[in-house]
């Protein structure tokens, strides 16, 4: 996957650029749209506009190039008039309105604004469909189901594992590690062979979970993948799983992405917007005790009220 700009390839290719500056969940719920917007515009080439850790998981997607962005404070390193089509796939605040009138594109595809024709934003739906909708707003056909990704690269290091996603971006979604670790023995003890994934920041987490799983008989210590991988090796190890227990995260988006049975534990996000799509995978969590409160250090209530026995309930529902 090439980061490098240009305005054209060697052919003038015009420019699509899709701003999205957000995380690995953010960029799955959003394939079918990049998707439909490769098919509408085959001739172009098509910038991603996202952080540069997330350059591996383009490669997944396919037909996209990467245009690092760390945020929203700074203009997108585009020359001024350079981009034909300018998408905004990031929301509808003025942070990533600006950043896309900045670009002066051609076409502006975007939701409705000031000075901007588009669809009116709304809520109820399914993350997938709101840009989806978006562009069959504009005229471009996507489909919501189309966000199966492709194979990763690189193989899977554990084929067949049972993973357990420890971690999560905000502390709204943080699962006690008491409860990860106790359905890590039960797994364990059910004949699973059981691996703890997460980013670097939550090696301490996995950690803190292997240690409680050895006490009560469970030795996780070879399963300790969480700060280990790579984004196209975890997105292997996901691909290759027997079970994915994760709350509300990327690994959640990729077990459905590669159709792979999951369980997922929602807390401030609500699940019919960005729940998984129709599949091998069952949500946990309490509406009535939504917090809702994505950026708290705390875990939301509707995440603390999911107990072990609902995860192992659930994880006999898809066939144990």
């Amino acid at each position: 996957m090439d980061t490098a700009l240009g305005t054209a390839d060697s052919n003038d290719q015009p420019l699509l650029l899709a701003l999205r500056a957000l995380k690995l969940g953010d960029l799955l719920v959003a394939v079918p749209a990049l998707r439909g917007l490769r098919r509408a515009f085959p001739e172009h080439r098509i910038l991603y506009a996202a952080p540069a850790w997330i350059a591996e998981a383009l490669e997944l997607v396919g037909g996209l190039h990467h245009l690092p962005t760390p945020g929203l404070d700074e203009p997108l390193t585009v020359p001024r008039g350079a981009v034909d089509v300018a998408v905004n796939l990031h929301g509808n605040g003025p942070e990533s309105r600006l950043r896309i009138n900045e670009l002066q594109a051609r076409r502006v595809l975007a939701h409705e604004a000031p000075g901007v024709d588009g669809p009116p934003w709304a809520t109820g739906f399914p993350e997938r469909e709101r840009w989806t909708r978006l562009l069959s707003w504009h005229g471009i056909d996507a489909d919501p189901l189309d966000y199966l990704l492709n194979r990763p690269a690189v193989p899977s290091p554990r084929p067949g594992a049972t993973v357990i996603h420890v971690g999560a971006a905000y502390g709204s979604r943080l699962w006690p590690v008491e409860r990860f670790a106790d359905v890590a023995v039960e797994l364990a003890a059910a004949g699973h062979e059981v691996v703890l994934t997460g980013g670097a920041s939550e090696r301490g987490r996995a950690e803190e979970t292997a240690a409680l799983a050895r006490l009560k008989g469970a030795n996780l210590d070879d399963g300790l993948l969480a700060g280990r991988q790579g984004l196209a090796e975890f997105a292997a190890t996901i691909a290759e799983a027997r079970l994915v227990v994760s709350a509300d995260t990327g690994a959640a988006h990729l077990a459905s992405a590669y159709v792979r049975p999951s369980v997922v534990l929602f807390g401030p996000a609500p699940a019919e917007e960005w729940g998984p799509p129709p599949g091998p995978h069952v949500v946990l969590t309490a509406v009535e005790l939504r917090r809702g409160d994505v950026f708290s250090t705390d875990p939301d209530p509707a995440l603390l009220a999911v107990s072990v026995r609902d995860v192992l309930d659930a994880v006999e529902r898809l066939g144990g």
